[in-house]
């Protein structure tokens, strides 16, 4: 298996991507382009502008005249939000502000693990560089800077057109913070979940077909039926403990590759399948060829469960989530 890294899809487009995950999980993704991830900043500034905007209103019609305090008031607000909206947002969001959220992407780790708030506060951090220090300059040189020489407005402008085309000079659209953080910023996957075996064993069978009745013989349409459910049926059982290891995150990963090219890959599906059945403790003898099966009735449950937390408001968001 591959070590951990992504490579271009050349045949499925210059934005289409693979990361092969510490587990050794290969999951396909695009890439956000420059047009949705300015759309995604232009969002949360107009979100950030409302809020300084709406709390001044509300402090200068509760202190009239003391025009001193409401910009004092607006400038920390505007201190605040610069520094912690991003990084808030992008940690309680799982990788995705409003406005990521708006135009359909968010922030992934680039080499396939849980997206930690470190990497997440080293991209926002420097942003402080790439955006608000020269815009500040820019828009405000008078109270930053009062005797600031002409030459040092070109310089801020410059500065901050560089690194807004930075995404434009490298194929993954990276700007400062994700080469620091470590980060991709990818279209959000509209994943629609694998529907159980058994379910699809039934939708396989004929509308209207009798169910076999108690001894009959098997074959006719009965008796299919009957074999079709008999062999959806989990051969695999697992406990809560061993189902509790992993999160959302995991399960779609698990998804993407029983839906994948990956699927076909024996050796592929028993390395992935040996990894889980060592991180869950998986004492159960598994037939021989029967990894992909073992896949299979492993998603079912690991589904199942997590839908059953989430009926008790509780959602795991990967297996690093406590």
């Amino acid at each position: 298996m591959a070590v951990a890294g992504y490579l271009d899809r050349r045949g499925d487009g210059a934005r289409r991507r693979e990361i092969v995950t510490p587990e050794g999980i290969p999951i396909q993704f695009t890439l956000a382009s420059i047009g949705e991830r300015a759309t995604a900043l232009v969002i949360d500034l107009l979100i950030i502008a409302a809020v300084v905007i709406g709390v001044v209103i509300v402090a200068s019609l509760a202190a009239p005249g003391a025009d001193g305090w409401v910009g004092a008031l607006a400038l920390l607000l505007v201190t605040l939000l610069r520094h912690f909206y991003f990084a808030y947002f992008e940690i309680r969001g799982h990788g995705a502000t409003p406005g990521k959220r708006a135009a359909g992407i968010r922030v992934i780790d680039a080499r396939g693990g849980s997206l930690e708030a470190s990497a997440i506060l080293a991209r926002n951090l420097v942003r402080e560089l790439e955006l608000w220090m020269p815009m500040t300059f820019i828009v405000a040189s008078s109270l930053v800077w009062p005797d600031a020489p002409a030459w040092m407005w070109v310089v801020a402008t410059a500065w901050l057109v560089l690194v807004s085309l930075l995404p434009l000079f490298n194929k993954d659209n990276l700007r400062v913070g994700d080469l620091i953080g470590g980060t991709l910023v990818v279209v959000q996957p509209r994943v629609q979940l694998r529907a159980d075996l058994a379910d699809a064993a039934a939708r396989a069978a004929p509308v209207g077909a009798p169910a076999a009745a108690p001894g009959a013989a098997p074959g006719g349409v009965g008796g299919a039926v009957a074999a079709a459910r008999a062999a959806a049926a989990p051969r695999y059982a697992f406990t809560e403990t061993q189902l509790d290891v992993y999160g959302v995150y995991e399960l779609q990963v698990l998804e993407g590759l029983l839906r994948g090219e990956a699927a076909g890959d024996a050796g592929a599906v028993q390395a992935v399948a040996e990894k889980i059945r060592a991180k869950v403790h998986y004492a159960e003898t598994v037939r021989p060829g029967d990894d992909e099966r073992f896949l299979r009735d492993f998603y079912t449950a690991l589904r199942a469960h997590l839908e059953q937390r989430l009926l008790f408001g509780k959602r795991r968001a990967d297996k690093h989530d406590r």
